[in-house]
């Protein structure tokens, strides 16, 4: 049966969705969204959903909108902010499909105060400072009994910056102590969380002079002096740090969660695009012929995927390897341990150079080698390898190209407003590719972060100054030269 979920969408940070509303999500034929709602989270629904914003509308227009698609034999996810019932119009929506006769699902969210307040290191309720929290819608401070709310231990005020003096004011005129703790949290549980914090009498103008602008959730209350001892998430090490991240759609998350953990905002700005080799031939031909090989190499774990990829279309599986496998990294190496294959050779450095040194006890005379890679790469190894006696095969398993929205990407990342404070470069590849696209100045007070020594060449060499590269070159070493 077709159904409209009302879906919290949780605080702001989308890794907050409940586990029922990204399975809604992944189901949904249309999903109906305002601006708070975090793009990550509209990437969940299926490509062919529906993505209407809703943000302008009024409120019956989206009960209609809601109403006439589910009739359409659509499941329709209405996502908002924090919690479908707290200061949302849950209520409201919810009402309208009950008298259309449509069926609907409410799923809870994480409310959007209770988020902020986690986040910002203050617990509503403590046993040393509070047992009562009054939830205050706060557009209208005249329309509000201060007389009976006032007094409550805490008070979270929704939506309440652009007239918190008058607030502050009827308060204190009813008695509320002007020394009382109050912050004012913009942003909340996300990486760009701004945090304010004075006294009941004093927090207004703060904001004031530090230009806050709504929307933010305050907080008034004994338990805003807990925030010194349990301010966790703006003391993560990379709190507040904007870093740009070049990798491919598909492997950027890897490093944007690493580094989102420890605080970061990751800008997902991809330099390269994985495209499928230009002509397989050789590749088929190498696979039909894999029991003669002595060594199979793999320096990526895209050419490990595109290897398996293409073996999975011929006759050929994997019992006709009787090579030993070499691969260049720990990237590269749990690819391959993921098809339950034991990698023989490693080397100690994740680069051409180390992955030759590791075969430096091997004899190599009459070996037959595969080196399935990028179209374009080094020829560092098969040189090499072929100086020292083995017949190699290099074939092309897939190539990197500049995705076709990069240069537009890198005029919204690098044009107009601040800048990012970082962008971390993970290939050669990535290097060149920003280069031919990146607006004038680009880098102009931009800390520079390179994967390891080739890439940090190749940047050298396109007049860029590298600031910290990596000493074990993987995505691991990177974020550890980023910290320092």
């Amino acid at each position: 049966m077709t159904k409209v979920y009302l879906v919290g969408a949780g605080p702001g940070d989308p890794d907050l969705i409940t586990v029922k509303g990204r399975r809604v999500l992944e189901s949904a034929g249309a999903v109906l969204f305002d601006n708070l709602t975090p793009a990550a989270l509209l990437a969940l629904a299926p490509p062919h959903a529906e993505r209407i914003w809703v943000g302008g509308s009024a409120q019956d227009e989206i009960c209609a909108m809601l109403i006439e698609r589910a009739r359409r034999g659509w499941n329709v996810v209405r996502l908002m902010g924090g919690d479908p019932f707290l200061f949302e119009r849950g209520g409201e929506e919810a009402e309208a499909l009950a008298e259309a006769g449509v069926p609907f699902e409410i799923v809870p969210g994480v409310a959007a105060p209770l988020g902020i307040a986690a986040c910002a290191g203050v617990p509503l309720t403590h046993r040393g400072h509070s047992q009562v929290v009054a939830f205050i819608a706060g557009q209208d401070a005249g329309a509000i009994d201060w007389d009976r709310l006032g007094m409550s231990a805490t008070l979270v005020i929704y939506n309440g910056l652009a007239i918190f003096g008058e607030i502050a004011r009827e308060l204190m005129a009813r008695g509320r102590d002007g020394g009382t703790p109050a912050m004012a949290v913009r942003c909340g549980t996300r990486p760009g969380q701004e945090t304010l914090v004075g006294t009941l009498a004093t927090l207004p103008a703060i904001v004031a002079e530090r230009g806050m602008q709504p929307p933010a959730t305050i907080v008034v209350g004994e338990v805003v002096r807990l925030r010194g001892k349990l301010n966790w998430f703006e003391r993560r090490p990379l709190f507040g740090q904007r870093i740009v991240v070049t990798r491919s759609i598909g492997q950027a998350g890897a490093l944007a969660s690493r580094l989102e953990a420890l605080g970061a905002e990751a800008i997902e700005m991809p330099m390269i695009e994985i495209q499928p080799a230009a002509d397989y031939g050789p590749l088929d031909q190498a696979i039909s012929q894999l029991s003669l090989y002595d060594w199979l190499i793999f320096t990526s774990a895209n050419g490990v995927r595109a290897f398996v990829e293409r073996m999975d279309r011929s006759a050929i599986d994997f019992r006709a390897l009787r090579a030993r496998i070499c691969a260049i990294g720990p990237a590269t190496r749990a690819a391959v341990e993921a098809l339950h294959l034991k990698v023989d050779l490693m080397g100690t450095e994740y680069v051409a150079e180390g992955l030759l040194r590791a075969f430096a006890g091997h004899p190599l005379e009459g070996a037959r080698i595969l080196l399935p890679r990028a179209a374009v790469a080094r020829d560092l190894v098969p040189v090499e390898l072929r100086r020292r006696g083995a017949q190699v095969d290099v074939v092309e398993a897939y190539r990197t190209e500049l995705p076709e929205d990069a240069a537009a990407r890198a005029r919204e990342v690098f044009g107009a407003g601040p800048k990012p404070g970082w962008i971390a470069f993970t290939s050669s590849s990535t290097v060149r590719n920003f280069v031919s696209v990146a607006p004038p100045g680009a880098l102009a007070g931009v800390r520079v972060a390179s994967i390891g020594p080739v890439t940090t060449r190749t940047a050298r060499e396109s007049g860029i100054e590298v600031a910290v590269e990596a000493r074990e070159f993987t995505i691991d070493g990177l974020v550890e030269a980023i910290l320092g």
